[in-house]
């Protein structure tokens, strides 16, 4: 029988953004409490108590599992909350003609990018689109993800969205419908604004019980501002929260709709512009930063330095997908968020953390190492825990505990 309390003893440092609030801004971003010669006391699946090795007493009542902390560092599970962890297939093919000098647009534009992603989960039986999510999920687990947000998108039809969300719902995901990712070729002839009439109609209505919030690519040659309203507005009132991708390759006006329709984030923001900056700092929209899609297709990385420093709310996440970030790391996004963003490690855990649990409406118990708070656990291999981010793409992550439990340890 597995026990149902969990002590973490001897740590060398237990780190976790401090407060309770969330998100966290400017200075608060950067506040972690850093408890040397530390414990974790898990008790229910929660945390029970972090402190200091002298000062754990006698710990009475049912069976305790120890696990032995020494030379490593625990810090909250990482939350990873914009990934596409749901499709078929690859794009090696297009990974490698995009290295010879294809442009990411250019490859969209001869039906290949997300629409060859596409064609693929199409073909994908359920099972198999689970079999390929779940190895996926083992992927960011080992990585130190211990609570994933994942997007449709892959299927822009009825049946095949359905499916994706279905998956994602259950392997332990929070779902969010994308149905709005890209304009299929079966509506050429009708454009976005005709699909976005064939989503809300026909594929909304049961979207909105499985997804707990819905996406759109607002960009130049997917879906422009009025028609990202129409989509939105529907999802809105269907009661889903509300995310977008935007400023990826154009300012198309991701920024002004997100905040005028009270959007949980607006992710990417790697062409945003100072006036997008400010306007994000004065909002309670979050700036979802994601680096490895930057670093993978050679784009401009987005300013978190000066969206930080304005006041704005920042997470950061993988963007895990087939075509653009094929990095399921979140401790490599944190190494990047380092060193091409200029974000403290400070800064970086608790964007992956507690202002990523806020974008995923779960700060309240996910993204801290405290009492009451869920016990999603990771066990960095150093005796500093700065080592997330300073180890670049590296074995930095020992153990993995979700809920209390081992979830996956890394081999001697």
């Amino acid at each position: 029988m597995t026990a149902t309390r969990l002590l973490i003893r001897d740590l060398a440092q237990a780190a976790s953004p401090a407060g309770t609030h969330a998100p966290l801004r400017r200075a608060s971003l950067r506040d972690i409490d850093v408890v040397e010669n530390a414990y974790v006391l898990c008790e229910e699946g929660r945390v029970a108590a972090v402190g200091r090795m002298r000062d754990l007493g006698a710990i009475a009542g049912d069976e305790v599992e120890e696990l032995d902390g020494r030379g490593l560092s625990a810090i909250p599970g990482l939350v990873d909350c914009h990934t596409h962890a749901c499709f078929a297939g690859d794009r090696v093919e297009e990974f490698s003609l995009r290295a010879g000098g294809a442009s990411y647009e250019e490859l969209h534009a001869r039906g290949g990018g997300i629409l060859s992603t596409v064609r693929a989960t199409r073909a994908a039986s359920e099972s198999e689109l689970a079999a390929a999510l779940a190895k996926h999920v083992g992927w960011m687990r080992q990585a130190g993800t211990t609570t994933f947000e994942a997007k449709s998108g892959y299927g822009l039809d009825h049946d095949t969205e359905l499916a994706q969300l279905r998956a994602i719902a259950d392997a332990g995901g929070i779902p969010t419908w994308l149905g709005a990712h890209a304009v299929p070729p079966e509506f050429s002839d009708k454009g976005a604004d005709g699909y976005v009439d064939f989503l809300v109609r026909d594929v909304l209505p049961e979207s909105a019980q499985l997804a707990e919030a819905a996406d759109v690519f607002l960009e130049r040659g997917a879906f422009e501002a009025v028609e990202a309203r129409r989509y939105l507005t529907a999802c809105r009132e269907a009661g889903l929260e509300l995310r977008l991708h935007g400023d990826q390759f154009t300012e198309s006006g991701a920024i002004p709709l997100a905040v005028e329709l009270g959007a949980r984030s607006v992710d990417h923001l790697e062409v945003t512009g100072e006036q997008g900056v400010l306007a994000l700092a004065e909002s309670d929209v979050t700036g979802v930063l994601l680096p490895a899609s930057a670093l993978f297709l050679g784009r401009p990385m987005p300013p978190g330095r000066a969206l930080i420093d304005a006041g704005a709310a920042v997470a950061l996440a993988t963007d895990f997908n087939p075509g653009s970030a094929f990095c399921e790391s979140l401790p490599l996004v944190c190494s990047l968020a380092a060193t091409q963003l200029k974000i403290a490690p400070e800064e970086a855990l608790s964007a992956c953390t507690v202002n990523a649990a806020h974008v995923l409406g779960r700060a309240d118990r996910k993204g801290r190492l405290a009492a009451g708070y869920d016990a999603d656990v990771v066990l960095v291999a150093a005796d500093d825990w700065r080592h997330l981010a300073y180890h670049l793409g590296g074995p930095v992550v020992h153990t993995v505990i979700a809920g209390g439990q081992i979830a996956w340890r890394r081999s001697a």
